[in-house]
Formats: structure tokens, sequence, C-alpha cells
């Protein structure tokens, strides 16, 4: 067990220092924070065209996260030999191939909860054609991004730390400290009672995307064990599409009873049971039990693509 820790943490540190990841980071949230300073003339539906653009832009995000993360974890780690030398030691393929994607989820799930953050900031900020831009929340949360980077850069110099690491714990933190302010600053910047526009079930419609980047990140472990990254890349993103539209292609054919396509439909990860857009759009609530079945599916999932990761690493020749 201990071993299983050492290497998920040391794959969890490692992608963090990647800068990477911090660009990945950085960018898509200040892009949600885009989408809500921009006017639409959407005859009313802004917030909930936001709403979805924000979700989308959390979910290629951590597309794209997923890939690179389990890229540099498995894939780089073989080609420079640091796999062998880890696998030299008493500990055996598996044990190394989920702690590493233990690793890769720990880090989607820092990077999603940068977005979540950004994602509740633009729920407060989005205004319709007769609104204006959110100044007091764009100055708090530009000023919590300006502020991380400086801590890093002045941890760097003075004391030597790593400055991308340094720049995402203190993002982290300054985002959340950033929010917790927001929620008692009105849009005239007075100190006074809770602001109540924020839309708190972005929580459950995030989670149910960090679920969704999970099962991107087996698949793309399971890629990483014999590709490189722009094949990782290519595979993923067809799983990606063709994801988005099974309930079209093999759904309805399932139903009817074909049987081809109710493997290809077991064997496509369906994408529409993790978004929750059109819900965002009504006043319904997103149910916690959902998100608990939607997290059992995960586990089914993403367990079956961690087998195959398995079965693809166990013979690979890493010298």
């Amino acid at each position: 067990m201990r071993q299983f820790l050492t290497i998920a943490l040391n794959a969890f540190m490692e992608l963090v220092r990647q800068p990477i990841f911090l660009l990945l980071m950085t960018a898509s949230a200040s892009f949600e924070i885009f989408l809500a300073c921009i006017n639409y003339f959407g005859f009313g539906d802004e917030p909930k065209l936001i709403k979805n653009s924000v979700l989308a832009v959390m979910f290629l995000a951590g597309l794209l996260c997923a890939v690179l993360s389990a890229s540099s974890s498995v894939a780089r780690e073989i080609r420079s030999g640091t796999a062998l030398a880890v696998l030299s030691k008493p500990v055996g393929r598996a044990r190394f191939l989920l702690a590493k994607y233990f690793g890769v989820a720990a880090a989607l799930a820092f990077l999603t909860y940068v977005n979540l953050i950004a994602a509740l900031f633009t729920t407060r900020m989005a205004f319709d054609a007769y609104g204006s831009v959110d100044v007091p929340a764009l100055s708090i949360f530009a000023g919590a991004v300006a502020l991380a980077y400086a801590i890093g850069g002045f941890t760097n110099f003075f004391l030597r730390r790593v400055f991308v690491a340094d720049a995402v714990f203190s993002l982290l933190f300054l985002l959340t400290l950033a929010f917790v302010i927001l929620n008692f600053t009105k849009k005239d910047m007075t100190m006074m009672d809770v602001y109540k526009g924020i839309d708190w079930r972005m929580i459950p419609a995030s989670i149910l995307i960090l679920f969704a980047l999970w099962i991107l990140a087996g698949l793309a472990l399971a890629c990483s064990t014999r590709l490189d990254t722009i094949p990782t890349l290519a595979i993923c993103s067809a799983f990606f599409l063709l994801g988005l539209v099974s309930d079209y292609f093999f759904g309805r054919r399932a139903e009817a009873g074909s049987w081809w396509a109710s493997i290809l439909y077991a064997a496509t990860p369906n994408w529409q049971l993790f978004w929750s857009g059109d819900v965002l759009n009504g006043e319904t609530k997103i149910p916690w039990r959902y998100v608990g079945l939607a997290f059992t599916y995960v586990v089914g999932y993403a367990g079956a693509a961690l087998a195959a990761a398995l079965l693809l690493f166990e013979d690979r020749e890493l010298s």
C-alpha cells in the first residue's frame, strides 16, 4: 500500500509541475469568465447559454488534460526508461498502472475544481441584454489569478521552489478564497447580505463532468501503454465524438433488438449520462442519487478500461 501511495503521489506531483497543466487550468477558467462578460442578445436565455458553454469548456479542457497526463505518466516513462527502473523494484505492473491512474484522476479533480469555481463565478456574472458586466466579480477573479502567479514567481525566485506547482496550489487556494469573498459582495461593491444569484446546481453538474473525465483517463491510460501522445489524443477524441452520438447510432438499434448495436452501445461510453446542460436550463435539481448511480457506471467502465490497459501493458517490452 505504501508503494502504491508513493507512486500515485509522485505521478500527481509530476503532473502538477507540468507547465501545460497550469496553462490549461488558467486558460479554461479564464475563458469561462470571458464567456460571462460578452453580450449574446439571446432574448433572455443568456444564462442558459453560458452554463452550457461553461460545461463544454470544462469537458474539452479535461479531455486534453486526461490525454496529456496519461501520456506523460506512462508513455513518456516507458520511453525514457523510468518505468523499467520502477518495475525493477518489487512493484507489480498492475500496482504501477493503477497508481498512475489514481495520480491522473487526482490531477483531473484539481482541474475540475478550479473550473467549478470559475463556473460558479459565471452563474453570478451572467447578464441579459439589459445588464452589464459584473465588474466586482471580474476584478476579484483577475486579482486572485494575478496574485497566484505572483506567489509562484516569488517562491521560485527567492526560495528556489518549483514555479508551476506553487502557482497551481496558490491558484486553487486563492480562487476558493475569492469565491467566498464574492458570496458577500454585491454588484455595487457593498459588503452586505449574501448574494443569491449563484446556481449551486453547477456542483453536481461538474462532478458528473469529472466522472466522464475519469473514464477518458482510463481510456487514455490504456492507449498510452502502446502509443504516444498524438495517437492517444486521436483515439480518445474518436471515443469522445462517438460517445456523443451513441444514443442515436446504437441506442435505437439496440432497443429494436440488434445484437451488434447492443454490443457497440455497451462498449461505447455514453457521455449523455454525464451531461446535465438540459437540466440546468430549467429549475429542476440534479438528484444526488443520480450522481451516485453515475459513479457506479464510472467504476464499471473505468475498471474495464484499466483491465484492458493491464492486458496491453503486461507483455509490453520496457527495455
